[in-house]
């Protein structure tokens, strides 16, 4: 078997001499190690106490996997200030691999970029992987925030940009997760491939039973609305809440909950309170038990999302392994996913009324709502951790090793 060599944006956290690891991202390595002899994960390493959801990480502890942490380095001087000394640390990390996949999202402290430019330089195949447009994300978010991060933000989408295509060019292999950003990087890859990231095996799949229970719940009590990600601007919370609002005011019965911590959670609950939702909207905040999330996703009528930019979260494929139908913004995302099915329903981009008749429409039509549920749950049943990994992986040793 091959040995794997990739870059993982997602944090690690250092503290007492203890390195942490994100629960998820631990279930990732072990599923990449399945399917290659060994595994080298480069991941940049943050000094401090680790948020929730982060476990301390004993080496060895995943089977066949190393931890190689590089320094976090956001700002233009640290990155100057690391720059040498991790380029040489990813060329050796690149020598001693068979296969190489990087993730790239952003500029400054950007090792995914720097490990592409650097195989590509040692004339190395190597694939590219990304699940959003982080450049769009940039740029959409940039009117948010205090004045110096909007200018930062204003600034750095173009570069990132520019950053974004000349690496995707020169990859050998572009693994880009959901249709929006396979559509906006495709042009730029000489052998694209739409993809898909999630953490869940197939017992996350709603049950037979567990089905037939929330159809039985829905003719007999208010609509359960479910929403599981970050409170964050690109998520759209304050459009999220203002639906709620104008159901609310409809007169339409419902519960709803936001699972998910984030830096508008506050600012959410201040909303809740001044418009008197409290009685049917909870924000509890984050749960760091997958199975509570699945549980409130698997007992919900419909999940409610109002994403604001191009980017491909896994909260809408949990939601279809749920049975729960995703009811929110259009995109090229969220389409291919019920596009088997039918187990969604979509407004354009923005549109709050039109999002609130969608919901108050399928409120006051139980069975278009039953049938809705039964497309999404047929539409989640293609997904699982175990199949999107060895896809990928497949994807990989065929194209960079001609396996």
């Amino acid at each position: 078997m091959l040995r794997l060599l990739i870059y993982a944006p997602v944090p690690l956290y250092e503290a007492d001499g203890q390195l942490f690891l994100e629960d998820q991202a631990r279930v990732g390595l072990r599923l990449w190690a399945d399917n290659f002899a060994t595994v080298a994960a480069m991941m940049p390493v943050i000094k401090g106490r680790p948020p929730e959801g982060w476990r301390a990480y004993v080496p060895d502890s995943i089977e066949r996997v190393t931890l190689h942490p590089l320094p976090a380095a956001y700002t233009p001087m640290r990155f100057a200030r690391h720059f040498l000394a991790t380029r040489r640390q990813i060329a050796a990390r690149i020598e001693a691999a068979d296969i190489l996949s990087f993730a790239i999202g952003g500029l400054w402290g950007d090792w995914g970029a720097v490990a592409c430019l650097t195989a590509h330089r040692a004339k190395r195949p190597f694939a590219v992987w990304t699940d959003r447009v982080e450049s769009d994300v940039t740029r959409l978010t940039a009117a948010q925030g205090p004045l110096k991060t909007r200018l930062r933000k204003r600034l750095t989408a173009g570069p990132m940009w520019a950053l974004e295509k000349a690496v995707i060019r020169r990859a050998d292999l572009g693994l880009f997760h959901g249709r929006e950003t396979f559509d906006t990087y495709a042009p730029f890859s000489r052998n694209p491939h739409v993809v898909h990231d999630i953490l869940l095996d197939r017992s996350f799949q709603i049950d037979d039973a567990s089905f037939h229970a929330k159809q039985q719940a829905m003719q007999k009590g208010p609509l359960q609305i479910v929403y599981a990600g970050r409170a964050d601007a690109m998520k759209g919370p304050l459009e999220w809440l203002s639906v709620l609002q104008q159901l609310r005011d409809a007169g339409v019965a419902f519960s709803a909950r936001w699972l998910g911590d984030g830096p508008m959670l506050e600012e959410m609950r201040r909303a809740v309170t001044r418009a008197g939702l409290q009685d049917v909207v909870a924000l509890p905040g984050f749960t760091a038990d997958r199975e509570v999330v699945m549980t409130a996703l698997r007992e919900a009528h419909l999940f409610l999302f109002c994403h604001k930019t191009p980017e491909s979260p896994r909260c809408l494929i949990e939601a279809l392994m749920s049975g729960t139908p995703i009811v929110g913004y259009d995109g090229a995302y969220p389409r291919e996913l019920v596009a088997a099915h039918g187990g969604g329903r979509f407004v354009a981009r923005g549109e709050v009324q039109a999002l609130t008749e969608t919901v108050r429409a399928l409120a006051h039509e139980p069975q278009a709502l039953l049938a809705l549920q039964d497309g999404a749950r047929r539409d989640g049943q293609s997904f699982d951790q175990d199949s999107v990994f060895r896809y990928r992986s497949d994807i990989l040793k065929q194209a960079l090793s001609g396996a």
